[in-house]
């Protein structure tokens, strides 16, 4: 099987942008593995923190969009702070050989599992010689 990368459209370790009216200013790009096989993709992200209810992942024209917004739960007053979550945001540009209809996702203990299924067209097959 070749070897392939998925480019990433967004790049640094966070980013600030305004989008569609929502407010992402200090986004976080979540770390991210990437795994192929013959039949499918599969995408896993780890997102502490990140609410099930608050999480949009939307693919549109070959680019997977991942956005968490995260909750955060102050529970007095901060006396010293040294880690903030931060929402989360992350771009890919997928190969056109993704069935978008068949894509499933599972979301546990902040960490999220996208399958992604290759088409028919897109899976490797052997060809038989004729005599």
């Amino acid at each position: 099987m070749e070897k392939r990368t998925i480019p990433v459209t967004r790049q640094g370790s966070s980013l600030s942008t305004q989008e569609q009216g929502r407010p992402w200013e200090h986004a976080t790009r979540p770390a991210v593995d990437i795994f192929e096989t013959e039949d499918n993709l599969t995408l896993v992200a780890d997102l502490p923190g990140a609410d099930k209810d608050q999480l949009d992942i939307n693919l549109d024209q070959g680019i997977l969009t991942l956005k968490a917004k995260v909750a955060h739960l102050e529970q007095g007053q901060i006396l010293s702070r040294e880690f903030t979550l931060a929402h989360y945001f992350r771009q890919f540009h997928l190969p056109d050989q993704i069935a978008v209809d068949q894509v499933s996702a599972e979301f546990r203990h902040g960490v999220l599992t996208l399958v992604m299924p290759k088409t028919e067209a897109a899976k490797p097959r052997r060809i038989e010689i004729n005599h």
